[in-house]
């Protein structure tokens, strides 16, 4: 489905690049806002653990309808079993918090014609497309500490097996940006990060021994891995046994930015010949 999209994104990119009236130029600027995390951990989509965000963007407008966008970002994101709506989940008693760094190019479709400094075309709904990568990691309080989960192989991976701190993202989204003079603008964007990893959160696949893993790891990684609790009414008695689930690796986890930027404009207008002006009207 994201590849579908962004194909369909891209193609419309370039269908209207080659018909648009131009406006060449560079904008540039930070962006605030928060992050969500969703993934085993919050499978459900709850809004209700935000997490802050911010970062900078360089846009180049290639013309009124199509643009590229480099950015970098930095947020954190988190999520507690504890507010599941399923009974299992809650018993599983999982959670994690993870700092974020990412960075990505996308391709930006403006729905409208959008000029800076133009009284008629200064604002426009816009649809985004393109990829990223993203750093993470997950940890975990025990005890009134934070733990790094990753070094604790809670999935039973062998040492030097370990998943990878860093990931691919396909990224998605849509915005809204509007002139407040001819060089400021805003920018409000949602845009989500599809990752190539099932391991944001550090849950994926099912649960290891303990002996096993107690011999390899130690006495941590087995409290960190098995946090399950009892729970009147909820038949849990097999969670914390070596192969049964502990997550979901059928999918992979996403995380998605809410952000408000204020970019400057760098670039001039260029004027279109009377053919073009003629051909707009």
């Amino acid at each position: 489905m994201v590849k579908r999209f962004l194909s369909i994104s891209l193609s419309l990119c370039l269908w209207q690049g080659v018909s648009s009236w131009a406006q060449e130029g560079w904008e540039a600027g930070p962006w605030g806002g928060v992050a969500w995390y969703f993934g085993d951990l919050n499978t459900s989509y709850d809004l209700g653990m935000p997490g802050p965000a911010g970062g900078f963007g360089v846009r180049y407008n290639f013309n009124d309808r199509l643009c590229l966008l480099m950015g970098i970002g930095t947020g954190k994101i988190r999520a507690d079993d504890a507010r599941s709506r399923n009974s299992y989940e809650r018993a599983r008693n999982l959670s994690f918090q993870s700092g974020l760094l990412d960075g990505r190019v996308q391709f930006e479709f403006n729905f409208l014609p959008y000029i800076h400094g133009s009284k008629d075309y200064f604002f426009t709904p816009y649809l985004l497309g393109g990829m990223g990568i993203a750093q993470f990691n997950p940890k975990a309080k025990y005890e009134g500490r934070l733990v790094e989960l990753r070094p604790l192989g809670t999935e039973g991976q062998f040492r030097s097996e370990e998943y990878a701190t860093a990931s691919w993202a396909w990224i998605y989204g849509i915005g809204f940006k509007v002139d407040l003079s001819y060089r400021l603008s805003l920018n409000l964007e949602l845009a989500a990060r599809a990752l190539r990893t099932d391991y944001l959160d550090d849950v994926s696949t099912v649960y290891p021994d303990k002996g096993d893993l107690r011999r390899l790891r130690g006495d941590l990684a087995v409290a960190l891995a098995d946090r399950s609790i009892p729970l009147p009414g909820v038949e849990n008695s097999q969670l914390g046994r070596p192969g049964v689930q502990r997550g979901d690796n059928k999918s992979r986890d996403t995380y998605a930015y809410l952000g408000l930027g204020l970019l400057y404009y760098f670039g001039d207008l260029k004027c279109p010949d009377y053919g073009s002006r003629r051909r707009r009207r």
